[in-house]
């Protein structure tokens, strides 16, 4: 069987993607590899390799040894980190992404799998059910490599007839891996903090609307879109994605209906601005007509999955 690497497995997707990859196609057919260690549960279930991904002889090097046929290259720095270090992001985020194109297109690999994002759009861009096809004029650095990459995969398919896939992952909100450096990341820690402490300083405003997604969704999403047949692929650049689309206040009184007693703030910081600039709902019916997608999640029963999880793992 041919054999699956994740690189960026010890972050927010790249966890959870390589547990259910070994659960659908085995354990020692998903290599997991990061420059750092991943989640225990990561390490455990199967071969992990320490790797830098701006390394390119020895990603090279560990694509012969294992034999990968299929790539999910998740390695990025993030929106709100990304403001801080931009050509540090830009570097990671564009280099990481031609090298592996240059092995596809060479024959190395056969498959590869890279995520844009909803920060892509900008402040120009429909703010309601935005079209796949829009105006893109990204403000942050992130956006602005992220455009880029996507440009890239739709060359390199046209060009050299690279199989490359990817989606536009609006905000990911999952109890496994804690926030790493996003706009939407408060969606995470609002759930830890209703825990640990009963409040949360939120630094976006209440009605600060933005389109996510519970990462189970996110999850099947990516996998399904990978083992997709060729021909209903039509999108190469990469598919707007949806689930369910809120504001901080909204979230909040969901939590409430668990935690009586919780509360929330607001202090609005730099990702404010950043939020500003992206859409609050999206339209994926492209996904859902050319490979079937559909999310399963609604806020209520993520919100419910996320407190008892978070409450599990923190005791």
């Amino acid at each position: 069987m041919s054999k699956t690497i994740v690189i960026g497995a010890s972050g927010q997707i790249g966890s959870d993607l390589t547990l259910e990859l070994r659960n659908r196609f085995g354990n020692d057919n998903v290599i997991a590899s990061d420059i750092k260690n991943a989640a225990d549960d990561v390490m455990s279930s199967g071969p992990f390799e320490t790797l830098d991904v701006m390394d390119e002889s020895g990603v090279a090097a560990v694509f012969k040894k294992h034999d990968i046929s299929k790539v999910y290259l998740l390695a990025a720095m993030l929106s709100g980190s990304a403001e801080k270090n931009p050509k540090k992001a830009w570097d990671l985020n564009m280099k990481s992404l031609l090298s592996i194109l240059d092995m596809a297109k060479e024959g190395l690999i056969k498959k590869v799998f890279w995520p844009s994002s909803i920060a892509v759009f900008g402040p120009t861009t429909p703010k309601q059910n935005t079209p796949q096809l829009t105006i893109m004029e990204p403000s942050t650095v992130y956006g602005i490599s992220k455009l880029a990459g996507e440009r890239w995969c739709e060359y390199y398919f046209n060009k050299y007839g690279v199989d490359v896939r990817g989606v536009r992952y609006p905000g990911l909100i999952s109890y496994k891996t804690e926030a790493g450096g996003g706009t939407t990341d408060y969606a995470v820690e609002i759930f830890y903090e209703a825990i640990r402490a009963g409040k949360y300083e939120c630094f976006l405003t209440e009605d600060t609307l933005l389109p996510m997604m519970f990462m189970p969704d996110a999850i099947r999403a990516t996998i399904d879109l990978v083992e997709a047949p060729a021909e209903k692929v039509k999108i190469r650049s990469s598919y707007n994605l949806s689930g369910i689309s809120f504001d901080p206040e909204t979230l909040a009184a969901e939590i409430k209906k668990h935690i009586p007693d919780f509360s929330i703030s607001y202090k609005p910081d730099f990702r404010q601005q950043i939020a500003e600039s992206w859409p609050g709902s999206i339209d994926d019916s492209e996904a859902r007509a050319d490979w079937g997608w559909k999310h399963e999640y609604d806020l209520a029963k993520m919100t419910d999955i996320m407190l008892k999880e978070i409450k599990k793992k923190l005791s």
